[in-house]
């Protein structure tokens, strides 16, 4: 009898990635066969996000694909948009189980078992520890993710990722190290450290550690080319932190520190901990540091009560600072969350202008940046695919940024010493060194 097929389709962020991978290997080790998503199989597995209202209507979108894709199959719904709006999910028609975050790590056993219409959401919010899943098999991949902490203890106003992630926890830290270590083994130059409030890892176990103490061990796993940090909010670069991402040469100089506002005001409606003052002196320490630093950040355009002048002063920052690339959010109100309660809201042909204009800026920022590359040697992780649109090897160097250069297939995976030649509005082109 062949083995049962599943396939897997993941919305979001780069968390849910790795949850995705960890969720096939499980599977795999319980006698089903991974098939690509656009293949029909017998389960088809829909990790969703719910950051925005943008992204359940993907959410949706996708889970109508699997049905057409897979007509025959059972369908699950897991993550962020199962876990806090269950209910909701069941009431597709297309949906057989709806499995929360909480209840993830069971997958395995509740596919053998499966009953249509079925809900398997348990409260996150009691949730202490953070599982060792082994860590995923992702053969052919340069990069490989490591989670090795989920949840948040923060309540940013605007934020319902804590609803649906829990509350922090972390991995324990030989755990991680010995994941890091078989990833290198299997042929990663390059390990992405992820969570959901990465730089408060460690501080919920017993004994409690730090960011900073784990990748002190990290850096020394032989093999390992690059550790890069998924994002890390300003106000945990500790003195530690920030001598050990300046100073290792296998920390990846490329950081994405989360901004949502250059507006003070702004910043404490949201209820982020820091301000303008804050975020600027840590930019400029580290950019004193590392001046060929790629950074990153995020920022939510019309958050409610956002003013003509609040855009002005984070249209200002953000010009003053060394953004190589920037994600903007228009603010969509997310139910539970505080500023959902909000009068103040901002208009949306207001919040459209601001995101147009903010997006300009990040093109022109990531423009300059790049430019700023040519003439340089870099040495870039040769990632397994090629671009699709010039058939050209794609390069990551370790600031992150993608250099374009033809070479034969047997660097895939690699690392390999590219000049920069060129800089272009969606593209950096550069040849083999």
């Amino acid at each position: 009898m062949s083995p049962r097929t599943v396939a897997f389709a993941t919305l979001g962020c780069r968390l849910n990635q790795v949850d995705t991978q960890q969720l096939q290997t499980l599977c795999e080790a319980r006698g089903f066969r991974a098939v690509p998503f656009e293949e029909p199989a017998d389960v088809v597995v829909v990790n969703t996000c719910t950051v925005t209202a943008r992204a359940e209507f993907s959410d949706r979108q996708a889970i109508r694909r699997a049905a057409r894709v897979s007509p025959r199959a059972r369908l699950v719904v897991t993550g962020c948009w199962a876990q806090t709006s269950p209910g909701d999910v069941a009431g597709l028609r297309e949906v057989d189980l709806v499995v929360g975050n909480a209840d993830k790590r069971r997958l395995p056993e509740l596919l053998d078992d499966l009953l249509a219409g079925r809900i398997q959401v348990s409260d996150i919010a009691g949730e202490r520890t953070l599982p060792a899943v082994p860590p995923a098999r992702v053969a052919g991949r340069s990069r490989a993710f490591l989670k090795i902490q989920d949840g948040c203890q923060h309540r940013c106003a605007f934020c319902v990722v804590p609803f649906a992630r829990g509350q922090s926890r972390s991995l324990e830290p030989q755990v991680a190290l010995d994941q890091a270590r078989l990833l290198v083994e299997a042929g990663h130059p390059e390990i992405v450290l992820t969570g959901v409030d990465l730089g408060h890892y460690g501080a919920d176990l017993i004994p409690r550690t730090t960011l900073a103490t784990l990748l002190q061990e990290l850096v020394e796993i032989p093999g390992l080319r690059w550790i890069r940090l998924s994002s890390v909010l300003p106000a945990y670069f500790t003195p530690a932190l920030t001598e050990i991402v300046t100073s290792s040469p296998v920390i990846a100089p490329h950081f994405h520190v989360p901004l949502q506002s250059g507006s003070d005001r702004v910043l404490r409606l949201m209820r982020r901990p820091y301000n303008r003052a804050m975020y600027r002196r840590l930019v400029e320490r580290l950019t004193t540091a590392i001046p060929s630093l790629g950074l990153g950040a995020d920022v939510i355009v019309g958050f409610p009560g956002e003013r003509d002048g609040d855009f002005a002063e984070t249209l200002a920052l953000i010009e003053a600072l060394p953004f190589s690339y920037l994600h903007v959010f228009p603010y969509s109100p997310r139910r539970g969350t505080e500023a959902a309660t909000f009068a103040d809201v901002v208009d949306a042909r207001t919040i459209a202008r601001r995101s147009t204009r903010l997006r300009e800026l990040a093109r022109a920022k990531s423009l300059a940046f790049r430019r700023g590359l040519v003439g340089s040697l870099a040495e870039v992780l040769v990632l397994e695919t090629r671009d699709r649109a010039t058939g050209r090897l794609t390069g990551l160097t370790g600031n992150y940024v993608e250099v374009l250069f033809d070479g034969a297939d047997a660097l895939m995976t690699g690392l390999a010493r590219v000049r920069v030649t060129d800089a272009e509005r969606d593209r950096t082109l550069g040849e083999i060194a």
